[in-house]
């Protein structure tokens, strides 16, 4: 009997396409799932008869509630190398293994850049317009050279969002809580003074941040004050590191002149969320990781985490 493995939100149905699952087809069943689960009790009904899952990124926890009530799962594949919605101490105790794959982070990179130059040149606005036969140029575009680019959080993907600031010609600052001039001067910006000073003085502002207990809720109604009105705030990080009710009055408000936002408080957003509404803001249904080149990582190791476990051979372990 073949062991059964479960593809969660597998939204556009091409997880079994993107990679080569065929060297496993003798000994292992895929079935994918292109529509999200919301509930545990969902959950728990829908993998019980499954060996094997593999889930995308930190959209579907783990919890130990449900590890307890799925019995048979004894391979638990997440895509990236950190997940904070796993319950591993549950999963080690239900002996389920727990691993990952790996992930580039170029595909948010351009994300960023993609909301970024949409919303200072008015993309959809202006597309919208002219598919409606509407008005021919109604919206003046923002120049990003010669601008201040503020970048909080410079690690991994936030310098590669500043070299293309430099590219573009802007002046790029940034800051994080343990951020130093040896690093800003390694990357070729500029440390702003404090969070305070950057978010004060940049017409765009971009978030990089891992989320933490110390940077939840990192931008508040006092921070998004500190915005100029004709600034832009672009985050595809986490939904957490800003304050949602505050971002709404702020973008409803016209206290700021828009928001690019790739991640919510809740996925996939409900259709009555009021983000979906929301004036001044350009959405993406979190798209950052959403890549041909990472969608063949994930899939292909996938494969090759199941082929190794199978085998009985070290796989990817993840917590």
């Amino acid at each position: 009997m073949r062991l059964r493995c479960a593809v969660l939100d597998d939204f556009q149905g091409v997880a079994t396409t993107v990679a080569d699952w065929s060297p496993l087809q003798e000994r292992v069943e895929v079935v994918s799932f292109t529509e999200h689960i919301a509930t545990e009790g969902e959950l728990a009904l829908a993998l019980e008869d499954f060996d094997i899952v593999v889930t995308l990124r930190e959209r579907v926890p783990f919890p130990a509630p449900l590890l307890d009530r799925l019995p048979r799962l004894k391979l638990l594949i997440a895509s990236g190398m950190r997940n904070s919605v796993i319950d591993y101490a549950a999963a080690e105790r239900n002996g389920v293994t727990v691993c990952g794959t790996e992930s580039t982070s170029t595909p948010p990179v351009e994300l960023t850049w993609a909301l970024l130059l949409g919303l200072a040149r008015g993309i959809v606005t202006e597309n919208n317009a002219l598919r409606a036969n509407g008005p021919w140029q109604s919206t003046v575009g923002a120049d990003l050279h010669g601008r201040r680019l503020g970048l909080l959080g410079l690690g991994k993907i936030g310098s590669r969002v500043a070299r293309v600031g430099l590219a573009f010609g802007m002046e790029v600052v940034a800051w994080s809580q343990n951020l130093t001039e040896e690093r800003t001067d390694e990357v070729g910006v500029q440390l702003a003074g404090s969070q305070e000073e950057l978010l004060a003085t940049s017409d765009f502002v971009s978030l990089h941040l891992v989320l933490s207990d110390r940077t939840r809720g990192l931008l508040g109604a006092p921070e998004l004050a500190l915005l100029k009105p004709t600034a832009y705030l672009v985050n595809t990080s986490r939904a957490a590191l800003v304050d949602q009710d505050a971002l709404l009055a702020v973008l409803r408000e016209g206290r700021i002149a828009g928001a690019g936002v790739d991640v919510f408080d809740v996925e996939p957003l409900p259709a009555d969320h009021p983000l979906r509404t929301a004036p001044r803001l350009l959405a993406t249904p979190h798209l950052g990781y959403v890549s041909q080149n990472n969608y063949r990582t994930y899939y292909g190791q996938a494969v090759e985490d199941i082929e190794a476990f199978l085998a009985g051979e070290p796989v990817r372990r993840l917590g």
